[in-house]
This record gives structure tokens, sequence and C-alpha cells, in this order.
């Protein structure tokens, strides 16, 4: 885990008082503007001093969010960040040629601060208009760079290239493997617990229990609701409805929950990384029974579920599953098809807490429902989320209209 944030510079610029002072429209931006473009390097500087203090209080990843669109911007940016030799630099830059998502781009800034509750057409005119001042003293990444070993990464039409250079050190390697398996496909990604097992029925944790009577039926259930949710949806939102895949844990509750879906519609795959959290030497007890003949332990698991390790071989904590699920997570993020995992509580609090974006310290207070079912749809601003609960009397799904992953 690692503490990170954004830092915007346009965010600031639409507070400041010497910028709201000035016109805003595309004008602001034009580099023959002196009075903007010393406004727009002042606001950048007063944003990377705000980074930086957050780095030295304990921050250890942050993102200096502004177009820095010239050698002469850069260079003011470095020449700051050199007086601090403790913190790593690593450019980012974006390049897209693909008219399909430069004009998909355009048409989603107009829901953004600069040009909401304004004129579409008058919004996109001067959104081209800003655009096309950018151009004007647009300088690439690359040479000046270079020259001055400076770290780097050139994502070309969303990671279909990708030029990287004098990358060193851990974290600047990991944001590079990050880079090159990130998409923005259109795609819808379900995620739920398997149906109710034997286990489920006496409360005990961990083992491999098979599904209940009321877990065959929910199985049944979800393929139905399924197939007809991911048609509907896909319909909808043009989303590719050719591919799907079915992940599923090594355990018996998940596979069997899988198995009312037809192989010839669904990729299924078992996947060990998906298993529920091992209980070491307390799989097959109760709560109770823990509480009962290990208070301490018991205890100690209430404190700090996040740290807190299960006593005996294999034992996992919530940590050691975070870590376990990683290269899933990788995966999920490079996958353009749609997909359905079914895993387990524990899993399934970890995989909605990075989707949407929540913070690991409470990822183990998320109720999950037995019987819910979330679908997740990634967004240029974040994922949206839809919830259904299982109605065992009806026989179908219910959505549900709030977030039901929060208590």
């Amino acid at each position: 885990m690692c503490k990170q944030q954004v830092f915007n510079v346009g965010n600031l610029r639409r507070v400041n008082k010497a910028s709201q002072q000035l016109d805003q429209s595309a004008n602001f931006f034009d580099p023959d503007n002196k009075d903007g473009n010393k406004i727009r390097d002042e606001l950048a500087i007063m944003v990377l001093d705000q980074l930086i203090d957050w780095l030295r209080t304990g921050g250890r990843v942050a993102i200096h969010d502004a177009t820095n669109s010239t050698i002469q911007r850069r260079k003011l940016l470095i020449d700051r960040l050199q007086q601090e030799p403790d913190i790593k630099v690593l450019i980012l830059e974006s390049v897209c040629t693909d008219k399909t998502v430069l004009e998909r781009n355009f048409r989603l800034k107009l829901s953004g601060p600069d040009y909401k509750d304004k004129d579409p057409a008058k919004a996109l005119s001067d959104f081209r208009h800003r655009v096309a001042n950018y151009e004007r003293a647009y300088e690439p990444v690359g040479d000046w760079e270079e020259d001055h070993d400076i770290q780097y990464c050139k994502l070309v039409n969303v990671g279909k290239k990708v030029i990287a250079h004098n990358i060193s050190g851990y974290l600047s390697g990991q944001c590079i493997f990050y880079l090159m398996n990130f998409n923005l496909a259109e795609r819808q990604i379900f995620v739920t617990r398997h149906g109710e097992s034997e286990d489920n029925i006496t409360g005990r944790i961990g083992g491999d229990a098979p599904l209940s009577a009321k877990g065959r039926k929910f199985s049944k259930a979800l393929a139905r609701f399924h197939k007809e949710e991911k048609k509907v949806r896909a319909t909808a939102e043009a989303i590719s409805n050719s591919q799907f895949t079915i992940w599923t844990s090594m355990l018996k509750r998940s596979m069997e929950t899988a198995q009312s879906f037809d192989p010839d519609e669904y990729d299924i795959k078992h996947i060990r990384f998906l298993n529920e959290i091992n209980s070491g030497s307390r799989e097959g007890m109760t709560y109770e029974e823990i509480k009962s003949q290990f208070p301490s332990e018991f205890q100690a698991r209430q404190d700090n579920k996040l740290y807190y390790r299960y006593p005996g071989m294999g034992g996992e904590s919530y940590l050691d599953v975070i870590h376990r699920l990683q290269s899933m997570i990788i995966e999920l993020e490079r996958m353009n098809q749609s997909c359905l995992i079914v895993t387990h509580r524990v899993v399934l609090r970890i995989l909605l807490g990075y989707l949407l974006a929540r913070k690991w310290a409470s990822v183990y207070t998320y109720y999950l429902c037995i019987c819910s079912v979330y679908e997740l749809r990634p967004k240029p601003y974040g994922v949206e989320l839809t919830s259904w609960c299982y109605d065992e009397e009806a026989d179908d799904f219910k959505e549900l209209k709030e977030d039901a992953s929060q208590e």
C-alpha cells in the first residue's frame, strides 16, 4: 500500500483571486498572453509547494496534475524539485492522435468545472480554441529530459505505444508497469460472493464446503439475471457483448456458483488467487468458538483486522490478501472484455475497495450480503456502481438505490 494524492493546478486556478480577475476563456491560455502565462506559472509553483509539503509529512506518491506542455514550464518545476534531494521525479506525458478518443475527451470536458452549466456549443468551441493555444506552444517531452537524465514515460493513444526513459527505483518501475496495462475500454465488471454454503449455515469460517440448497438456487438465478443484465447494459451503453469472462476461486462454493453458466457462452477460469483469506489453524471454527477458546486472539483481530494474521500454517491477514491480489488487479485493468468475478467476502471487500478508490484502512468494514451482486463500470472520472440483492422468495434480483458496500 502506498499513500498517494493528486494535486491539480486547475482547481487552484478556479479559486485563486488573481486568476479570477482575468478572463478564463481560451484567451487565458494563449501563449502570447503574458499576464495569463505569469499567473499560470505562479499557480503551478504554488501547487508544487503544497505537493512538496505533503511529501515531507509522510506522503509517498504525489501527482502534479497540470498541462506542463512546454520545456520552460517543466524546467521551472524541475529547478524547484532539485532543491529536494529525497524526491524522485517521473514525468508522464499522454499523447493522443486518435480522433475518436480526442472527440470523446473534448465532450467530456463540457461536464468539468470550467464549462459546467454553460452553453454546450459555446463551451466546446472555447475548449477547442484552448487546445489550439496549447498546440501553438507545445514542446514534446524527450530531448531536453534525456539531456538532463530525467525519468519520463510517454503514453501514446492510451497505451498503444509506451516510451520510457531512465526509469529507476521500485515505485517508478511499478508506475510504468501499471501504465502498460492500463486501458479505457468500455466494459462491465460484475463482482459477487458465492452462494450460501453448508459452512455458512453453521457459521464456520474457511474450509471448502459445497453450496447449500439455497446456494444452488442462487447460482441458477445469478446465471439468468446476469445473462439478461449484461445484454441490456451492453445494448444501452454500446459495450461489446461478444466476450465475457468468469473468474472464480478454486474453492467448491465459488466454482459451484458458476456451474449454472453456459461454458459455450462464457470463458470460465478458476483462480487460486481469488480464494478466501486463509484462517490458518482456525479454519472450520466459528467466531464464537474462537472468542471462547482464544479470547485474546479474538480481541487482537477486532482491534486491527487489516494487519491481524491468523496463526498456523498458511494463515493470512487482510494485508496478505491485498498483496496476493495485486497481479489479479493488474489483469483486471488490462482486460478489454467484461467479466464476472465470483469470490469471497474478504477478497470482494478488497476488490471493491480498489475499484472504488476507498481507503485500505476501512476496507474490512464493508457490509457485503452473501446474496448481493455489484456492477462496476470504469469511466474517465471514476467508477459507476450499481448494486442488486437476491430476493429468494421472488427468485430474482432487485436493484438497490444506495451503496450497499457500506455499513
